[in-house]
């Protein structure tokens, strides 16, 4: 008795064993998340620094669906970002197509109704029956939401990473100061609908085992079409104001994601986060006891456009607007994030890269920072940009019909060293 006892226990064990290790291997698959903030680095399961080199993938423009399905496959397009060694895109989306999904008792509509609503009822049919063509997965129903969730799916199976963008409030091109998307509360740009949004998004995107984080929202801006508005609220106030809220709803709704904040003037400085300065008007400070419960969620992040003929002046303005997050050791530091450049761009041509300080310069600054970037922008055309259809990208890396790189030059010279630079793990 005594024997079979001591067998049946080490059986026992045996099979919790077992049951423990065959738990742990799952949990312990890409992507190593819920990936969380550690200092100024971003940290997987593993305990490995992450690092985004990666590039944007825009789908929140009149249509609403990610862009370049008339012409490749979801799954080739992947597969050409993961061929140079990227580990991410951002992913952009509209509030809008949320909104519709409400107005239509939750219900999404459907890709041929939006391409024939942004382009017309012969161009959309068109370019429909394109899309279904280039991707014969695709339902002849399939919905816009349905799309993102295919490209998710295929950024699983290939190792990419997501971080998810709300762009725009009303599906459209992005960005200037009188398109009523700039600032909270102004024409298309309403709060509710964006807490909203970002609830819902993040609520869905738990079905997506890439999404790992997400951004409240794309190059807050000055709203010149309202004076009033920007008068009034067009302030760090304002913004600490609205963006605990927005946090606020992607962690209620998903507790797993990052979650990034940009700041002001197109996201180009968020330098009061990181100073601990007052968010003025007001005299109070960014605390990260605002975000209780998720203060190892947050990652600032950066665009930068500049026109430059010195390196040098670029590394200041760059490391005084908010690299300086990554910078512990230095005393004007009083928050310390991960930062992320997710945008910047240049026309692809077989010289700019080389020939121009900006792009050189913002280069050898990601890499000598260590920094999570996404390039502006992998799309080689668009559905539609201001009422052009079918229009040319000439800063994509792909060409106008997504098949190749725009530019051989610069994805060999400048870009693949960057990827080998800076991506991880």
């Amino acid at each position: 008795m005594a024997r079979r006892s001591l067998g049946a226990s080490l059986l026992s064990l045996l099979a919790v064993g077992n049951s423990l290790f065959f738990q742990t291997s799952v949990a312990a698959s890409w992507p190593y998340g819920p990936l969380v903030t550690e200092g100024r680095d971003i940290k997987n399961t593993e305990g490995e620094d992450v690092v985004y080199a990666g590039v944007n993938w825009p789908g929140a423009a009149d249509v609403m669906i990610p862009e370049g399905l008339q012409y490749q496959s979801v799954e080739y397009i992947v597969s050409q970002i993961k061929s140079l060694g990227m580990n991410s895109i951002r992913l952009t989306y509209a509030i809008e197509m949320i909104d519709q999904i409400y107005e239509n008792d939750g219900e999404d509509v459907p890709i041929q109704t939006a391409f024939i609503e942004a382009l017309g009822e012969t161009n959309g049919t068109k370019v429909y029956n394109q899309v279904l063509a280039a991707n014969p997965s695709f339902g002849a129903n399939i919905t816009r939401l349905e799309v993102f969730d295919a490209v998710a799916a295929e950024c699983a199976a290939q190792e990419i990473l997501i971080n998810l963008d709300n762009h725009m409030s009303l599906g459209a091109w992005c960005c200037n100061t009188e398109d009523g998307n700039s600032w909270f509360g102004d024409t298309y740009f309403s709060v509710a609908n964006w807490t909203r949004g970002l609830g819902y998004m993040a609520e869905h995107g738990k079905s997506w085992p890439a999404l790992v984080s997400m951004s409240l929202r794309n190059e807050l801006r000055e709203p010149d079409n309202n004076a009033t508005l920007a008068a009034a609220s067009y302030n760090w106030q304002d913004w600490y104001k609205y963006i605990k809220q927005g946090a606020g709803a992607v962690n209620a709704a998903n507790s797993d994601v990052l979650i990034l904040l940009s700041g002001l003037s197109f996201d180009t400085f968020v330098t009061p986060v990181v100073r601990g300065t007052a968010l003025t008007p007001s005299t109070s400070t960014f605390q990260l006891s605002d975000f209780a419960g998720y203060e190892d969620k947050l990652v600032l992040e950066l665009h930068t456009y500049a026109s430059t003929t010195n390196c040098t002046s670029l590394e200041i303005s760059l490391y005084n607007s908010g690299f300086q997050a990554m910078h512990p050791e230095d005393p004007q530091t009083v928050n310390v994030f991960p930062i992320a450049l997710t945008e910047f761009g240049f026309i692809q041509d077989a010289t700019q890269w080389k020939d121009n300080v900006y792009a050189t310069c913002v280069a050898s600054y990601l890499a000598q920072e260590k920094a999570s970037w996404m390039q502006w922008v992998i799309a080689g055309s668009y559905y539609i940009r201001t009422g052009v259809q079918d229009s040319e990208e000439t800063w994509g890396l792909l060409t106008h019909d997504w098949s190749t790189w725009r530019s051989p030059e610069y994805v060999e010279g400048g870009l693949v060293p960057l990827i080998n630079k800076t991506a991880s793990p």
